[in-house]
């Protein structure tokens, strides 16, 4: 799947997954992605839209909004600061996150 990057304040980037049919709010739990309809390993998901807003005036303000499809076809939103990729329980997912976040230069 190729993702497709993208540059927007966090609403914008809600919105127009939302758009989309991204539905689900996904929450990252230990070592998995998790929504009402269910929890996701690393391997059971994807990561098909990145959008990453950067704080103008203040480092803090730095969001990363994922658009995310589940191996069964569950779409949904992930949204993250900085501070989120400090938990260690969640590596696996911590990683894919980050992986795919980097690649985008």
């Amino acid at each position: 799947m190729d993702i497709q990057y993208h540059y927007a304040t966090v609403l914008q980037a809600i919105n127009e997954l939302k758009e989309k049919g991204y539905t689900e709010d996904f929450n990252l739990e230990e070592n998995c992605l998790a929504c009402a309809t269910g929890k996701f390993n690393h391997d059971e998901f994807e990561i098909s839209d990145i959008y990453y807003y950067e704080g103008e005036s203040n480092p803090d303000d730095e969001a990363t909004v994922y658009g995310i499809v589940s191996h069964l076809g569950t779409k949904g939103i992930l949204v993250t600061g900085d501070e989120t990729f400090s938990d260690p329980t969640s590596n696996k997912i911590i990683e894919k996150l980050l992986v795919k976040r980097k690649s985008r230069n």
